[in-house]
């Protein structure tokens, strides 16, 4: 037990789902000293997001639990929106195919499992980092740290950190106790989830389906290997009781013509929010994660936006305990993440309302608008691009400053990301032909060519800082962050 003048660590993570165990991962690779409290004593056994776009496997790829996600991930090429006919009212194909990120563009998982490969790896890099069964009772804030109590299976026990970051769900306790209140972006729709095994895959969809029918606005999506899930609006009038008893669930998949093929593993009711928290940060205080967002998962982009989160954070948090930049860093982690999410949640919305019409006329208006527009071509072929950092350590102005910067692959499979390693990059058109950029030399060449620039500083969360001459972006990325190192 630290005194008020002694640390545990630099930053103390109060919560180990996806979020708080990656954004560890990542601190520890960096050299900063991390603890993780997780008040339930194991992970969770029962699957609940089931997506994690190319952009999340990146930042899985640099927690070092990437290959182990991806050997039980499955790929689903289509995303099909269709009404009550079975008409495809919208679809987004090519999702196999490899993103901006280096991996898939979309990879349908079992939470359980990477969560498992996430606790694998930080043990690698950090063994006693994890505290399993510790639930928090309460923090202090003072001028130079926080002290957290814990109830623990060994008794009270109390940690002392410069930072906390609260990632621990919707129900954030560090959120509560620190009085922050969520902004409600004004969707609330009760649903029943269904998660099955698997037995007979041929007799399953191959698609990822949202079924916009007005008499049962339905979910049908791939999971983690040998899973399956649907997902099920509950009317008004219904009760979370009725509808997740065994009777009506096996009703609700009768159209599916299921039976035989999949087993229960479990059905839960879920009430899907759209809401902001109004302040990430306060003091040394932080929040992640669900503690910070909640969006529906029309979109497959909870547990991904906790990720980004981690990806944003990590770097910022290091940096500031190396020693390598002042506290005022993390003032920039809102401003830069708040856009990218807040366009997320839209995303998630707009889809969530074309399912959940339940209004037969407006249903059958939607259906009328999708089918002109088709006429028309003016479909979209895939969601709509996030946007890109529009504010904080940017270099405003630059070409290409702010969005993100894509992972070369060599023929061979070989990543950019793991040969240049974490840290910041700068990248010249005089060292593409060097190791150990010669692999990936005619990719970054053409990316520098279509900003028309001589050199590009990528942060370490992979977006670009800016372009232009290599001195004056590293002279600006020192002004703009203090002293974080950079890889040339």
């Amino acid at each position: 037990m630290a005194g008020e003048g002694d640390f545990d660590c630099e930053v103390l993570i109060v919560g180990g789902g996806p979020t708080g165990v990656t954004l560890a991962a990542l601190l520890a690779g960096r050299g900063a000293s991390v603890i993780v409290a997780e008040k339930e004593a194991a992970v969770f056994p029962l699957p609940r997001a089931a997506h994690i776009d190319h952009e999340g496997m990146r930042i899985l790829q640099e927690a070092g639990a990437a290959m182990e996600v991806m050997a039980t991930s499955r790929r689903a090429d289509a995303y099909e929106f269709r009404n009550a006919k079975g008409k495809v009212l919208m679809a987004f194909n090519g999702a196999a195919g490899i993103g901006p990120g280096g991996w898939p563009i979309a990879n349908m998982i079992h939470q359980p499992s990477v969560e498992a490969a996430l606790r694998s790896a930080l043990a690698k890099r950090a063994p006693e980092a994890l505290r399993s069964g510790w639930e928090l009772l309460s923090f202090k804030e003072n001028a130079d740290g926080v002290t957290a109590h814990f109830a623990t299976p060994e008794g009270a026990r109390s940690l002392r950190a410069h930072f906390l970051v609260g990632a621990d769900g919707a129900r954030s306790p560090v959120r509560k106790a620190c009085g922050i209140t969520f902004e409600d972006l004004g969707f609330e729709e009760p649903w029943l989830v269904v998660d099955v095994l698997v037995d007979d895959p041929s007799k399953l969809p191959a698609s990822n389906l949202q079924i916009c029918d007005p008499a049962r606005p339905t979910t049908c999506v791939l999971m983690g290997e040998g899973r399956h899930r649907w997902e099920f609006m509950i009317l008004p009038g219904e009760t979370p009781e009725q509808v997740s008893s065994p009777a009506t669930v096996a009703r609700l998949l009768g159209p599916w013509n299921v039976a035989g093929a999949v087993r229960i593993e479990r059905t839960a009711v879920y009430t899907f929010r759209a809401r902001i928290a109004e302040q990430w940060r306060k003091g040394r205080l932080l929040l992640a994660g669900d503690a910070a967002h909640q969006t529906p998962p029309f979109a497959g982009q909870g547990m991904c936006s906790g990720l980004r989160d981690a990806a944003n954070l990590a770097w910022k948090l290091a940096a500031v305990s190396n020693g390598e930049a002042e506290a005022a860093l993390l003032d920039t982690y809102q401003p830069e993440r708040a856009p990218n999410l807040r366009a997320t949640i839209d995303m998630a919305i707009m889809m969530g309302r074309m399912v959940c019409t339940t209004n037969p006329l407006a249903a059958w208006l939607r259906d009328a608008k999708f089918a002109l527009a088709r006429v028309l071509g003016k479909l979209p072929d895939g969601p709509p691009a996030y946007p890109p950092l529009d504010r904080g350590v940017i270099l405003a102005g630059s070409p290409g400053a702010g969005s993100y910067f894509p992972q070369a692959v060599a023929s061979d499979g070989l990543r950019l990301d793991d040969v240049l390693g974490p840290g910041a990059w700068l990248i010249t058109r005089d060292i593409l032909e060097e190791s150990p950029f010669s692999p990936f030399a005619d990719v970054l060449r053409d990316w520098l060519d279509r900003h028309s620039t001589e050199a590009v500083l990528v942060r370490p969360d992979r977006y670009v800082f800016g372009t232009g001459m290599s001195q004056d972006l590293e002279q600006q990325w020192r002004i703009g962050t203090g002293s974080v190192g950079m890889i040339r």
